[in-house]
């Protein structure tokens, strides 16, 4: 088990409690359930209860540390517990991520794990700098990571709005555009091929999209599924009939031409 030292006080957004490193691995940061169960607005004797009840669940050295059991004295008296505190409690739990993790299946609280989010991103994935006296390269390191987690939120975001759009040219330049934010390399967006569903095509020819799937059928135009070739490919879309998504045959001008060909036969 790796020696625990305590860092002094921490602060994650509007959440202030006693950071520990240690005991869990070099470098692994830590958190007294006293601290969880303040941040969620909890007493540190219904999560031990909690914890307790589940107890099995928490594997020792890795999820969890009583304090008490292991006699970490020093760290005790240094985390804020007064000696009576440390002598009136049973259990003084230590947890690691993993452990806050599993503790929060437990605790089922609505805000839980926007909390969380929180203090994995700026509290668990947080590294002291290797000169501990050098509070700017902390501080600079801090926000480092604190950019690193806007961008990654922003690329989630941006995502998102690139798989809702039916554009292709506007989904490829957006994409390119979270590659060139994550990796700092200019990515120039790779166009796809126009595409067109049966509906469409049609439409093009004055027949209806039945018709124009089973003339592909006839001329084996579709790949299988899932795939593609060089008359189109299989896409998801929204039945019209219910909320399900469907496998739909998009065609590119090849496929379309193919119809046209045989039409004018």
């Amino acid at each position: 088990m790796q020696e625990l030292k305590v860092l002094g006080k921490e602060k994650v957004g509007k959440f202030e409690f006693t950071g520990i490193e240690g005991g869990f691995g070099e470098g692994k940061k830590a958190m007294l359930v006293r601290d969880i169960a303040m941040i969620h607005n909890q007493t540190m004797g219904n999560v031990n209860l909690l914890i307790n009840r589940n107890r099995k669940r928490f594997k020792d050295g890795i999820d969890i540390i009583d304090l008490k059991e292991d006699n970490f004295a020093i760290v005790l008296s240094n985390s804020g517990f007064s000696q009576n505190q440390i002598n009136a409690s049973k259990h003084v739990y230590l947890l690691s991520e993993r452990g806050y993790a599993k503790l929060l299946k437990i605790l089922e609280d609505d805000t839980a794990w926007d909390i969380y989010d929180e203090l994995v991103d700026n509290y668990f994935n947080m590294r002291e700098a290797i000169n501990t006296d050098s509070t700017i390269g902390l501080k600079d390191k801090r926000l480092a990571i604190m950019e690193e987690n806007a961008k990654t939120k922003q690329a989630q975001l941006l995502f998102k709005v690139a798989t809702g759009t039916a554009s292709n040219s506007a989904r490829e330049r957006i994409f390119a555009h979270i590659a060139t934010e994550l990796t700092g390399e200019k990515f120039i967006p790779e166009i796809q091929k126009k595409e067109f569903s049966a509906q469409e095509v049609g439409d093009k020819f004055g027949i209806t999209a039945n018709k124009v799937g089973r003339i592909a059928n006839i001329l084996d135009l579709k790949a299988e599924q899932p795939g593609e070739n060089q008359f189109g490919r299989w896409a998801m879309s929204k039945s019209q009939y219910s909320n399900k998504e469907v496998a739909q045959w998009l065609y590119y001008q090849a496929g379309v031409n193919e119809i046209n060909k045989y039409l004018s036969k």
